[in-house]
């Protein structure tokens, strides 16, 4: 287990950066991406499957979508047509695929070190045991997670809004003056 810990940690590392050194943001994207899974791969290798599994479904499913459609809706027209077809050669997307089947590797390989009985060393934590933790001992640092994510959704509503269109007494319709 120690060996698909490290490596995961190895592709975790060379995959962040890469995101942070590219210049290009759909690479970036799918370095990030790769990042993601191999944190869970991380995750899973000592023992907390749990965790691995919220690693993918929150940061790699939801919040990629969302990285990926701001990249969509920046769409800059003819440029980023041609630019996008640079970015189908087969050469640009050989080491998010060297690093992806690496990974692959790993989950195979431990897998079948779990299946013969040579799994992880710890106790495996289920989600029970997760939640017990988080909302016994250390409910005061979730809730000030969760008022800090609310200030975070505040600021980004003011941030983003537009100073520009606001509504005057007469572009109201009749039911709303």
């Amino acid at each position: 287990m120690e060996f698909a810990f490290y490596l995961s940690a190895a592709v975790a590392v060379a995959a962040t950066f890469c995101v942070v050194t590219g210049v290009n943001a759909v690479h970036a994207l799918l370095n990030l991406v790769v990042s993601l899974i191999a944190i869970a791969m991380v995750y899973f290798s000592i023992g907390a499957p749990s965790a691995a599994i919220l690693e993918i479904i929150v940061y790699a499913g939801a919040i990629m979508v969302l990285f990926v459609f701001v990249v969509m809706m920046l769409n800059l027209g003819q440029a980023a047509v041609e630019q996008e077809k640079a970015w189908l050669r087969p050469g640009i997307w050989l080491w998010p695929s060297i690093m992806a089947a690496l990974l692959l590797a790993v989950l195979v390989f431990t897998l079948f070190m779990d299946s013969r009985g040579y799994g992880v060393g710890g106790v495996t934590q289920t989600p029970k045991q997760i939640g017990m933790a988080l909302f016994g001992p250390y409910i005061v640092l979730v809730e000030l997670a969760a008022f800090l994510l609310l200030g975070a959704l505040v600021a980004a509503t003011h941030v983003g809004r537009d100073e520009g269109h606001q509504d005057q007494a007469g572009d109201r319709p009749e039911g709303l003056k």
